[in-house]
């Protein structure tokens, strides 16, 4: 079966967190490699992080991966947040530069996730594997796609182990991104993100702000459905169904699901998929 991972993002009151309890219940009978926690947009929920991750790894027993921002930080405090997740049963990282907090004037001691990257590795050997975000569709911040392969091949030498990509929906945008990353001589995994559509307006907002490009017919279908909720999941089902099963025959070492903290959407396509898990 196909290797798949889920990201969750840590909840701030008691019904996001009787969301999460109740996604994470539902989605660990797809028993999935492990699962991401984010620290949230500008690190506005990098405190409830920590929290998240024990939940996930010591309630629901999934391996639990948090995002870990270099931004804003001083190389002791990242220092000792590592030594957390590492006491509390860590071993994987997603390692990233994030951005940095509203109002918060300093970038940090680490300035790029391939400082990171080889912070960690220097500060805890191999106690990590070390999961790095790349863009097939290109970085929104970077000068031009070799650029943004040159930044992605850097964290890769600072000793990333793997690569999990922002979401997209063209196939051959990831298809063309691996090959470019192979020529360049990056030989890691390079897991494709997937965001499974429940909601076009939240997916739009969204994709506007990671650079994420929603293929015009795809747009023009889901005006046409208009308030017609149960049409809009269907077909965002079979898009990103459809969008699966090429990079499964493709070749892609796994997928990596946003989840938004939904069970359904991600249940309905793993389900299509024909993914469900034997207890």
């Amino acid at each position: 079966m196909t290797p798949i991972s889920f990201e969750f993002y840590p909840p701030k009151n008691e019904d996001q967190r009787t969301q999460l309890d109740r996604s994470a219940r539902k989605l660990s009978e797809y028993r999935p490699e492990y699962v991401s926690c984010t620290f949230g947009a500008g690190g506005s929920t990098l405190s409830y992080t920590p929290e998240t991750v024990r939940r996930l790894h010591q309630v629901h027993g999934l391996e639990a991966a948090p995002h870990l921002s270099c931004v804003g930080g001083t190389r002791a405090e990242i220092r000792e947040l590592l030594q957390h997740y590492r006491a509390i049963g860590c071993r994987r990282i997603v390692a990233l530069r994030g951005d940095l907090p509203s109002g918060m004037g300093h970038p940090g001691e680490l300035r790029y996730a391939s400082d990171l990257v080889a912070f960690i590795r220097a500060e805890f050997g191999d106690a990590f594997r070390i999961e790095v975000a790349c863009y097939p569709e290109t970085h929104p911040q970077a000068d031009d796609a070799l650029a943004d392969l040159r930044h992605f091949k850097a964290k890769v030498e600072a000793g990333a182990d793997a690569a999990i990509t922002q979401y997209f929906y063209n196939a051959d945008a990831y298809f063309h991104f691996v090959d470019a990353a192979r020529k360049a001589g990056i030989g890691i995994p390079i897991v494709p993100g997937v965001m499974p559509i429940a909601n076009f307006t939240q997916l739009r907002r969204f994709s506007e702000a990671c650079g994420a490009e929603i293929p015009r017919w795809i747009g023009r279908r889901m005006q046409a459905y208009g308030d017609d909720a149960e049409s809009v999941r269907s077909f965002g089902a079979d898009v990103v169904a459809g969008l699966c099963e090429r990079l499964i025959a493709g070749g892609a070492p796994g997928l990596h699901i946003y989840t938004l903290n939904l069970a359904r959407p991600t249940q309905t396509l793993l389900d299509r998929l024909g993914e469900r898990r034997p207890a």
